[in-house]
């Protein structure tokens, strides 16, 4: 598509700030919980699904707002999911109770879905010239990764300063300003003449959304509990469906052939994996630098900043490389250091100083920024651009998978080793084992200050002790992933070929858009 250059930069810094903000409410929120908990008078449950609601709508609905792109234009989705995503964080901040409040972080969720998508598929189509979009991918990933890091450093002072509104008053200025910019400049790509296979939509909004849920409660309530039992059944069955349906359909929203290809898969495994490791540990690092080091909650973002800086020092370079020696190596490289720096987070304990593990916030960031952009070239370098929205909600799919399934899978390693490091200490002091369980899952949670002081030692030594198996878990993921991604990632043939047009194909659909 030819378009002038400083067209292109502009179209790219719009994708940019709208992604940014989709990304920073992933964790933004969290700063602000206990202060919406006060306000609104709710519980932790209710806060859960604060946090949660959005995550759930996001990730079930991603695979939608990718096909839906492809159909009608991802211009114009991306605008509606644009223009969704403001007035849900407006409706957020002006929320007057619990319940309005999710209901609004569920419309978050429904915009970011839609525009996600759409905004790496535009980037496909507006940078025809490879090392030029090698860029613009490298400075769209670390914009993404950086929305999803930062939250911590700029929560706590909006939540301090401004009150708790404030972390979803900052996404409707941006979202004001880039709507029209977008409207203005983003190009009118038209979408595909094809049916819009409802069945496949809606299963894998339920199969996503139930495995989701599944994995964000089980933790908590127990993976004996009825409604996790519910819906991980719900998830087997509907993602099976999903499958069995997109395999027979004439018109699919997902294409199979993507799961049959090696390098879709190795790029798609890789976010999985680096998400799983990197964001499993990000999650547990604030409660060991906040609960046991004692670290404010500004204190302690400020310190996650090496890692931030790291990403984006990262993500260039590794388009650079991507595009002069291919994705396969920076990504293995990248997945090498994610492995280095949990292994070395488990070295650390609640006496440690903070420039003695310092290193290990730069490597991590170091090995994010090195894997994000090169994944997101792999992928569309497969695919034809008919299928770019496809693709990209598949990757942002897994991404999602990748965190919640490693803050669920290592927090069960924490809490399980926890709980047996904890039950003789705890024993010796009169208490039980079913206790030590109960300590172990309010301590991990971020609940366990009120503890007595010897029990709270105790719990401390366990908590690290369980931090630590649960670092090593996960760095083990990633050293092993490294290997079966080197092989998946070797030079294959050609691209994929574009799926073969329904008989009855006629003027694109969106060529107005």
């Amino acid at each position: 598509m030819d378009m002038p250059a400083a067209r292109r930069k502009t179209v790219l810094a719009c994708l940019c700030a709208t992604l940014f903000m989709a990304m920073l409410d992933n964790v933004v929120v969290n700063t602000a919980l206990p202060r919406i908990g006060e306000r609104l008078h709710a519980g932790v449950s209710s806060l859960q699904w604060v946090v949660e609601g959005y995550s759930l709508v996001y990730a079930a609905l991603l695979l939608t707002g990718g096909s839906l792109g492809d159909r009608f234009g991802r211009t114009r989705v991306y605008l509606i999911g644009l223009g969704l995503f403001t007035a849900g964080s407006a409706a957020a901040a002006l929320s007057p109770g619990i319940g309005a409040l999710v209901a609004a972080r569920g419309l978050q969720g429904v915009g970011a879905a839609l525009l996600t998508p759409g905004s790496l598929a535009i980037i496909r189509q507006v940078f025809t010239d490879e090392r030029e979009r090698a860029k613009a991918i490298g400075t769209w990933s670390s914009v993404s990764a950086l929305g999803l890091t930062v939250g911590p450093v700029i929560g706590g002072p909006i939540v301090q300063h401004v009150g708790w509104a404030g972390v979803f008053w900052i996404n409707v200025p941006i979202g004001l300003a880039a709507l029209p910019v977008a409207a203005r400049t983003l190009p009118r790509l038209p979408g595909r003449a094809r049916g819009l296979d409802l069945p496949g939509q809606l299963l894998s909004a339920l199969g996503v959304g139930g495995l989701v849920y599944a994995l964000v409660e089980g933790p908590g309530k127990g993976w004996t509990d009825r409604w996790v039992l519910a819906a991980g059944a719900l998830a087997a069955v509907g993602l099976l469906a999903f499958l069995l349906v997109e395999r027979r359909t004439a018109e699919p929203m997902f294409d199979l052939r993507m799961v049959r290809d090696r390098v879709l898969v190795g790029a798609e495994l890789s976010g999985f994996v680096i998400s799983f490791g990197v964001f499993g540990a990000l999650f547990f690092l604030p409660l060991l630098m906040q609960g046991l080091m004692g670290w404010s909650p500004t204190a302690a973002g400020i310190a996650a900043l090496p890692n931030t800086a790291m990403i984006v020092v990262a993500a260039p370079v590794a388009s650079a490389l991507s595009t002069r020696f291919g994705p396969r190596y920076v990504v293995v490289t990248g997945l090498g250091l994610g492995a280095l720096a949990l292994a070395g987070l488990s070295c650390y304990g609640s006496h440690a100083h903070y420039l003695e593990y310092i290193w290990v916030l730069m490597v991590l960031g170091l090995g994010m920024g090195l894997t994000f952009t090169p994944v997101s070239i792999a992928v569309l370098r497969r695919v034809p651009p008919q299928q770019a929205g496809m693709a990209s909600a598949t990757v942002n799919t897994m991404r999602e998978l990748g965190g919640v399934v490693g803050v669920a899978a290592l927090g069960a390693v924490l809490s399980s080793r926890m709980t047996a490091s904890l039950t003789g200490p705890l024993e010796r002091l009169g208490g039980t084992g079913a206790q030590a369980h109960q300590i172990a899952r309010a301590f991990s949670g971020g609940t366990g200050a009120g503890l007595p002081g010897a029990v709270r030692v105790a719990a401390a030594e366990s908590f690290v002790d369980g931090l630590h198996l649960a670092m090593r878990c996960g760095a083990g993921a990633l050293a092993v992933a490294a290997v079966v991604v080197a092989v998946l990632l070797k030079p294959v043939g050609s691209p994929l070929p574009a799926a073969p047009a329904p008989a009855a194909e006629s003027v694109p659909v969106g060529a107005r858009d």
